[in-house]
């Protein structure tokens, strides 16, 4: 069963109030009480978010409404996953985060990111069969993913370009005033396109350290969340060790209660071996603690379990194409400013 992390509810009360609609009323009537969206670890089936949505559709006469929740939203809505995304680098370490964590909001839901020449397209699959959920859901999502957005790089981010699937409203005017530039309905598919500029700029908020701490929090709860997925599970497990020396495979097989052998076919189930994933995580991890100009390369090192910094060195230049010293050289002369 596909669920949904169930504080995320809280923004859907605080848009009822705003059309003077009983929240707790509402809430009852669907056969909930208020005390499970208080809860950050509680989940609800994906079927209830779908009836919301269509009873709130009945409710409020603005078909637009959903995209109220850019104004009723707060990290703690989101769990661990909200503080991550505040503590995030730049926007582009953000979307990614949302790719890769998602599925903790709602397992249902499909996002991804595809790079294209002027920036960044985020592509969102709701995968319901119902156009008006459907439509509802993507404005719910988003209104908040924009607004996040926001609250990290300024209230003047503006999408390049915005498509819908749905067909085009008899008024437009809401959709084009909260996105601030081009929306398109009627498309094939769901997405908003971000400048290149906008999405690698450094954020002010950023915290690399709560963010790094919040990254195994979010592991281990994609990892819980599907328990058939040993990759995710071995993920979150590497996470939890590699400070402390790669860890061997069936020291991570015994930690997941299953032996060397069975870790190793379930991997193979997945295309993946113990130590492409041990790369793969190494990998991730060194691009994001390398934005940090406090961590020196010999603390990066041992981070990452590395045995030395030339072992280090020689794994990141197989990475990126360059050492960690030329790659954050490289770094810091693009972000500079034009003089």
């Amino acid at each position: 069963m596909e669920t949904f992390l169930a504080s995320q509810g809280r923004v859907l009360l605080r848009m009822l109030e705003r059309y003077g609609i009983d929240g707790e009323k509402f809430v009852r009537a669907g056969g909930h009480s208020l005390e499970v969206f208080r809860d950050p670890a509680a989940r609800l089936p994906s079927r209830a978010a779908d009836e919301a949505a269509l009873g709130a559709a009945a409710l409020i006469p603005n078909p637009g409404f959903a995209l109220e929740a850019a104004r009723c939203w707060h990290p703690s809505d989101l769990g661990a996953f909200g503080f991550a995304w505040l503590a995030s680098s730049t926007l582009h370490t953000a979307l990614q985060r949302l790719a890769r964590y998602g599925r903790i909001l709602g397992e249902k839901a499909r996002f991804h990111l595809e790079t294209e020449s002027r920036g960044l397209r985020g592509v969102l699959d709701m995968r319901r069969h119902d156009p008006l959920v459907s439509a509802i859901a993507v404005d719910f999502w988003f209104s908040l993913v924009i607004d996040m957005c926001r609250m990290n790089f300024g209230a003047s981010l503006r999408p390049l370009e915005v498509t819908l699937r749905r067909a085009a409203p008899v008024d437009v005017r809401p959709w084009r005033l909260f996105y601030g530039g081009r929306v398109q309905f009627g498309c094939p598919r769901d997405s908003f396109l971000l400048a290149r500029a906008d999405i690698e700029a450094p954020l002010s908020i950023a915290n690399r350290q709560v963010a790094g701490t919040l990254d195994v929090v979010l592991a281990q709860q994609l990892a819980t969340l599907d328990r058939s997925n040993v990759a995710a599970r071995t993920k979150a497990a590497l996470l939890e060790r590699l400070g402390s020396g790669e860890p061997a495979e069936e020291e991570i097989a015994k930690s997941l209660h299953m032996s060397r052998r069975t870790l190793q076919r379930k991997l193979a189930e997945a295309d993946l071996t113990y130590q492409r994933l041990v790369d793969d995580t190494r990998r991730d991890l060194a691009l994001r603690y390398i934005e940090d100009p406090a961590k020196s390369v010999t603390e990066l090192t041992f981070l990452l379990g590395f045995s030395g910094q030339s072992a280090f060195t020689r794994a990141f230049r197989r990475w990126t194409g360059a050492s960690p010293t030329e790659y954050r050289a490289h770094r810091k002369t693009r972000r500079a400013p034009a003089r």
